[in-house]
């Protein structure tokens, strides 16, 4: 199978439960309700990892897009591929190896399910098991189409990653095309809904944000149909999530408040959360995310003037959604706020990293009311002024796409979202403030560059492998 593939449950520890003992055989570990479920929560880990929401995944989205700028006065040589857009098969994204190695440790608690039922375990219990399963077996594939693979909404009959349903350590899957992806990415995702007990909540973690539950699974439903152009589809899901009454939206009061906690406790926005600790075997140090963005760590990634240009004066995303150094204000540059860390180190902190919020549901179901889904009693109007108002800015009357892709840029700015949706919406990458030359400055669309190059290493090792174009062979 893949290069990485052989690596699973050997060595992972579980920091949101305890640590499993994985070191045992994978016959041993998966023969009981016990280790399952142990494999299951050992299984978020890699989600935390430094080549994904662990830093890399958040870094070079806003890196890459004109929400960050590398400026001459930090440079600790980090941060600069994704600014530069210079990426080649040695040198690319890591997410691969960290995706499918959870793909092959949920495949591997999904084939080993029959007959686990006795007295203590139900039916339910192991379609729970299951449905988290089949949830973060779509979210691997999901980031993964999205790095190495052009984007739906422009060519889904382009070659996307390798499917795999089953862990095979001797399998060599060829890359199936976007469309074929997507649809096993939706598949897995309504069956996780159909057989999930919608009040099933995973116990014994440092934070339940932190895990799948029916709310996680259909929010992520709602952004995969967005990115799919299913107008309908990706509001149906949003309005699910939005009429459950489980989230409310961060008031001006709040927002300065909500992104150093511990967990993300009951109420707010957070409706799915990757759960940061200096304790946890894959806490990066000092390539952690917090570390990157803090003016006084190494701060690297500064944000653009672009990006702060669109904020008004009394915008609480921009009073309180930035910070400089304690002692100067370098260049009059700034640092995103939304990792600030826990407090657990003076220096070398952690975060947790918010993946899905109530404001997204808002803000996708507008986009998709605009692009003619309809939704009883909803407006563009009122889903989109439901954000502003509660960010402090007037509400507008009338809502043109501009105004929709400027509030999706204002309010996810550094959570990994916004190259990705100027993908989706077939936008070149435009760059004002740009301080490392001309090269790379602005990319248009289409342009190869917008698939990733595909690691090397799996091209050594899988000759059924095919590299995106405009990337050498080796």
């Amino acid at each position: 199978m893949l290069s990485v593939i052989v690596l699973v449950l050997s060595g992972c520890s579980d920091f949101l439960v305890r640590e499993p003992k994985l070191s045992q055989s994978n016959e041993l570990t998966l023969s009981t309700y016990t280790g399952l479920n142990s494999a299951v929560a050992g299984a978020y880990s890699y989600i935390s990892a430094t080549g994904w929401y662990g830093q890399s995944w958040i870094i070079d989205a806003d890196m890459r897009s004109g929400n960050g700028v590398k400026d001459k006065v930090r440079d600790s040589n980090r941060c600069a591929q994704g600014y530069n857009w210079n990426y080649t098969p040695d040198n690319t994204s890591e997410i691969w190896a960290s995706a499918y190695v959870l793909t092959s440790a949920v495949n591997n608690v999904i084939d080993n399910l029959e007959g686990k039922e006795d007295g203590d375990v139900t039916k339910q219990d192991l379609d729970n098991l299951k449905a988290e399963s089949l949830f973060l077996r779509a979210f691997a594939h999901f980031h993964c189409v999205l790095t190495y693979a052009q984007p739906y909404t422009y060519d889904k009959t382009s070659l996307g990653v390798p499917v795999v349903l089953h862990t095979d350590p001797k399998g060599k899957p060829a890359r199936e095309t976007v469309e074929k992806v997507y649809g096993q990415i939706v598949a897995d995702l309504l069956e996780a809904e159909s057989i999930i007990d919608p009040e099933y909540v995973r116990k014994g973690g440092a934070d339940e944000k932190s895990y799948a539950s029916i709310d996680v699974i259909r929010a992520f439903l709602s952004r995969v149909y967005l990115y799919m152009g299913e107008w309908q589809n990706a509001a149906n899901y949003a309005t699910k999530v939005i009429d459950s009454g489980n989230y409310t939206m961060w008031t001006p009061a709040d927002y300065p408040t909500v992104w150093g906690k511990e967990i993300a406790g009951d109420g707010g926005e957070v409706i799915f959360e990757v759960y940061g600790k200096i304790t946890n075997s894959t806490w990066g140090s000092w390539e952690d995310l917090s570390y990157l963005t803090k003016p006084d760590g190494s701060g690297d990634p500064m944000v653009s003037k672009d990006l702060l240009a669109l904020y008004d004066a009394a915008d609480v995303r921009y009073t309180a959604g930035f910070r400089t150094t304690t002692t100067n204000n370098e260049s009059g540059r700034l640092w995103t706020n939304k990792y600030p860390g826990k407090g657990d180190a003076e220096e070398r902190d952690c975060n947790n990293v918010i993946v899905l919020r109530l404001s997204e549901m808002y803000l996708t179901r507008a986009e998709a009311i605009l692009n003619g889904a309809a939704v009883e009693g909803v407006t563009k109007e009122a889903d989109i002024n439901i954000v502003r108002t509660n960010r402090n800015i007037a509400a507008i009357g009338s809502v043109t796409a501009k105004d929709i892709r400027d509030e999706r840029r204002r309010e996810l700015a550094w959570e990994g979202h916004y190259i990705y949706d100027l993908a989706r919406w077939n936008t070149a990458v435009t760059r004002t403030d740009f301080t490392l030359g001309s090269m790379n400055q602005n990319v248009p669309f289409p342009d190869y560059r917008w698939a990733l190059p595909i690691p090397q290493r799996e091209l050594n090792v899988n000759p059924n492998l095919e590299q995106n174009e405009g990337y050498s062979k080796n």
